[in-house]
């Protein structure tokens, strides 16, 4: 399927896009080459295959997901620069 200037100029409007006239050549062209490769997958036979949702073998690279206890305020602020009411006290960003 080969897309017309026109085509593209309305998806580029539609985009919101500005294109000079080499962009549009050049989108035409790599648009059309898109639109042509899906054209050849949907002719592709897939009803004898089955669905699956990966090829890779399932297991987990994770570490199991196993709760534990957290740090205490007071590890946690040991080394902050500044500490107030038991926060972390940093600069102001805004003035």
């Amino acid at each position: 399927m080969s897309l017309t200037l026109e085509e593209v100029e309305h998806i580029a409007q539609l985009a919101r896009l500005e294109l000079s006239d080499a962009e549009k050549a050049r989108y035409r062209e790599q648009l059309s080459d898109i639109l042509e490769y899906a054209a050849r997958l949907q002719a592709v036979e897939t009803s004898d295959i089955a669905p699956t949702s990966t090829t890779l073998v399932e297991r987990s690279r994770l570490r199991p997901d196993v709760a534990a206890t957290g740090l205490g305020a007071k590890t946690v602020l040991r080394n902050a620069p500044h500490v107030a009411d038991n926060q972390f006290k940093t600069p102001p960003v805004m003035e």
